[in-house]
């Protein structure tokens, strides 16, 4: 039986349900009155076309790139986690918690160390709804999202009855000591010409691009990795090999809540400098989505962060200079997760259908 091309999956795929998301956004811009084309060039403008763009766009992407991994890990294992944004929230004050217990001498001792602590925040985050789902069966939607809730009001507690600074209204974290501060892009040598000084996007940009080397290696080159993926394929067959659904579940899931909880090195200690409310912004949710159109691989995903940092960006510069309102970009994020997501299928078949028919037919001629 012939197969689809990998190419096929891997890139035209979810280059035509793109295509096909942009286009109905087009028509969305048209029927609201607003000139598409103006809008694409607005956007595209305001994402890529300045070192100020294009530094916002690799941070919002560099917080893409963590909560991406931290699904597709888990989905590996055939698990779903939507909790990454509680996961992030929970590594955010795990972060916190490390740069303002200790007067840290250098910023790279403190990321290690923030790294460490924003990690183990959020691999604990999951570590219940992971349990629940080896031990007792509980569904790991279901417990995710709940603990997504949980964790925005344990945050707020801890803004506001115990991190907070006395005699501060907000509720939000001291700033932290200015020997933490990690260097943005501006401040690297070769590189630092070619972005703004007043862009967020900082080292842990790096950290990311490491993260995605570390999780292919894990996924596709070890034992351990091996296991996610046949449990993931067949938990039957995998029980039947001796591998430990509980084991893969546990370790999937810590490892998914761990990258998840490393996104806050970037936007908790690159960017805020201090722990606040909502310092995740969606990031996790949009994480999904990442991981959906990147298929669970982590090129994948890398490029798929860039993308919706492009329109995270781009979405705030239309906003800005048009009278689209800033709404319209959720809805174009929507029709990308939509067209990449729930209707992967009403593409994927057709074309597979006729890539196969035309491997028959040259085998026969």
């Amino acid at each position: 039986m012939e197969k689809t091309p990998k190419w096929v999956d891997v890139a035209l795929i979810p280059v035509l349900n793109l295509l096909i998301a942009f286009v109905i956004s087009g028509i969305v811009v048209l029927l609201i009155g607003e000139d598409p084309i103006k809008a694409i060039k607005v956007m595209v403008s305001g994402a890529l076309g300045s070192p100020y763009g294009w530094g916002y766009t690799l941070y919002y992407a560099t917080n893409f790139i963590f909560t991406g991994l931290a699904v597709a890990v888990a989905y590996h294992a055939s698990q779903f986690n939507i909790g990454g944004e509680g996961q992030a929230t929970l590594g955010g004050l795990g972060v916190a918690l490390v740069l303002l217990a200790f007067p840290w001498p250098h910023w790279s001792i403190a990321l290690i160390a923030a790294m460490i602590g924003g990690a183990l925040f959020g691999a604990a985050w999951a570590a219940v709804p992971a349990y629940l789902q080896a031990k007792r069966g509980s569904h790991i939607v279901i417990t995710t999202i709940m603990f997504n809730f949980i964790g925005a009001s344990l945050l707020n507690y801890m803004l506001v009855n115990v991190l907070r600074p006395r005699g501060a209204m907000d509720p939000a974290t001291a700033r932290f000591a200015k020997e933490t501060y990690l260097p943005t892009f501006h401040d690297l040598p070769l590189i630092g010409q070619f972005f703004s000084k007043s862009v967020p996007a900082n080292v842990s940009f790096f950290i990311a691009l490491l993260a995605c080397w570390l999780v292919w290696i894990l996924i596709w080159r070890t034992k351990l990795g091996f296991e996610i993926r046949a449990f993931g394929r067949s938990e039957t067959a995998a029980r039947y090999a001796g591998i430990s659904p509980v084991k893969v579940i546990m370790v999937a899931m810590l490892i998914s809540g761990g990258l998840a909880g490393l996104m806050a090195i970037n936007n908790v200690m690159g960017q805020g400098h201090r722990l606040v409310l909502n310092s995740v912004e969606g990031a996790g949710f949009i994480g999904i989505a990442v991981a959906l159109m990147g298929r669970n691989h982590p090129v994948g995903v890398f490029l798929a962060a860039i993308l919706f940092g492009f329109l995270y960006q781009g979405g705030g510069e239309l906003a800005l200079e048009t009278t689209i309102p800033r709404e319209l970009i959720t809805v174009i994020q929507a029709l990308v997760i939509l067209f990449t997501g729930a209707f992967d299928n009403m593409l994927r078949a057709p074309i597979e259908h006729f890539f196969v028919a035309r491997a028959n037919a040259q085998k026969e001629a």
